[in-house]
């Protein structure tokens, strides 16, 4: 089985919430959960599988904790892993911006050689640009728990049942 390690920044704590919500849709000991503000390189090269969420903060920026977790990052072997990402943002207060922490981060990863799945569709959200945005689907689940709360519960389900079976390496039959 492999063990999944979800790496998760946050500010005012919804971006933690969403991740303890992942991991209930695992199995006992699939979810391994880390707060960048505390997680090392170490950490990210003993997972078979990786999950990354971020809010995006202000102007568009990636969390305080989050920039200061990329050199454990960069010095991670983390090359052929599968990674899954998802971010928050608010597309009312920041429709100029919107979820832009997630397509910063997206860049860091793809230059680590590493699996990326899990985009999400952009229909449904009311937003100007995002540099989360690739050939119109976003790089990673979008939530936006100032406007859309309501839609978290679906959205992170779908989501998830795609992602689910790639994270933990099951062969899907098609």
């Amino acid at each position: 089985m492999a063990k999944i390690g979800l790496f998760y920044a946050t500010d005012t704590g919804n971006t933690r919430k969403v991740a303890k919500m992942i991991k209930k849709q695992f199995d006992e000991g699939e979810v391994e959960l880390f707060n960048v503000k505390s997680a090392q390189a170490e950490d990210l090269n003993a997972c078979d599988a990786l999950i990354f969420g971020t809010p995006t903060l202000g102007d568009g920026e990636l969390p305080e904790t989050l920039t200061e977790f990329l050199p454990a990052l960069e010095s991670a072997d983390i090359s052929g892993k599968t990674v899954a990402l998802f971010g928050l943002g608010d597309q009312a207060g920041y429709p100029d911006e919107f979820v832009d922490a997630l397509g910063i981060l997206y860049k860091k990863l793809k230059k680590k050689e590493v699996r990326l799945v899990g985009s999400w569709p952009a229909e449904g959200y009311e937003f100007t640009k995002s540099k989360a945005l690739r050939d119109g689907e976003f790089v990673g689940l979008v939530l936006d728990q100032d406007n859309q709360a309501d839609l978290t519960e679906e959205r992170l389900e779908e989501w998830l049942e795609q992602v689910k079976p790639e994270l933990l390496g099951e062969t899907v039959a098609g």
